[in-house]
């Protein structure tokens, strides 16, 4: 049984033009390429998915309820990372290289993602704690199965600045800290399908929360996600992944794009003015 839906039209943009990368220990970087363009049909599409991750569109009415904004202004000033002050861009793209990842995750790799991580946000401008993406796949949809994977990704980006830093490093080095925290994070997913009264959720968390008592497959995820000119295949290399406790089953993904902060603002812009 898988999760699979049918794709948003966006995905389509996430390509694989033949780049290879193998680091300087032997391990293959999968390569992509974001090959987005101004389309206003996907963009929009794009843009309604987007805000979905971060609430409902049938309680934003409910949830700017008592105050004075509109629902573009509710979204920008209170649900959405903010433009320019203080850390928000960099939340924005943080934010942006999590929800593409977890697309790819869920709509190319067939994996159930759970999307609350960003509708529990209490401060706009902070990321939300735990595993950045945690993905889940079951063999079959009645009984749990040795088979059954559950994959836990890190997601870096940059997407500004002059020059390149290896934020695919830095994705392998907080994957290793997943090792310690998945418990709080299967915990705190499994609590927000709980507060929502989401039973049947409920219960395909917690088949994962018990490695021992009811084995299953872990896959490990380091992603970063660059603007072109940031992208440095040599530096890219001397990725090192050998200290990391889950190595053997560790993937290490790259997407790179043009006008990608340019991309994220357009999306959040659209996602508020089209609510």
């Amino acid at each position: 049984m898988t999760s699979l839906t049918v794709p948003p039209k966006h995905t389509d943009w996430i390509v694989d033009k033949g780049e290879k990368i193998t680091t300087s220990e032997g391990k293959e970087v999968i390569i992509l390429e974001l090959d987005h363009t101004d389309d206003e049909v996907i963009l929009s599409g794009w843009a309604k998915h987007f805000r979905d991750q971060y609430c409902d569109d049938s309680q934003i009415d409910l949830l700017r309820a008592g105050t004075s904004h509109s629902r573009s202004s509710y979204l920008k000033e209170i649900k959405f990372p903010d433009e320019t002050q203080g850390l928000g861009p960099s939340i924005r793209s943080g934010d942006f290289g999590e929800i593409l990842v977890a697309d790819y995750l869920q709509y190319r790799l067939g994996f159930w993602v759970p999307r609350t991580r960003y509708r529990s946000k209490t401060i706009r401008d902070e990321s939300t704690k735990g595993s950045d993406i945690l993905g889940f796949k079951f063999i079959e949809s009645d009984k749990s199965s040795p088979q059954d994977t559950l994959a836990i990704f890190e997601s870096k980006t940059q997407f500004t600045g002059r020059a390149a830093e290896n934020k695919l490093q830095e994705a392998v080095t907080h994957s290793i800290k997943d090792q310690m925290r998945k418990a709080e994070s299967l915990n705190a997913i499994k609590q927000r399908f709980l507060d929502n009264g989401d039973a049947r959720e409920v219960e395909k968390v917690q088949r994962f929360q018990d490695s021992v008592g009811n084995p299953y497959k872990e896959i490990s995820g380091a992603a970063a996600l660059f603007a072109t000119p940031l992208f440095d295949a040599d530096l890219l290399k001397a990725t090192a992944t050998s200290e990391h406790p889950n190595s053997k089953q560790l993937v290490l993904l790259v997407i790179k794009g043009i006008d990608m902060m340019k991309l994220v603002h357009e999306l959040y812009r659209r996602a508020a003015n089209e609510a």
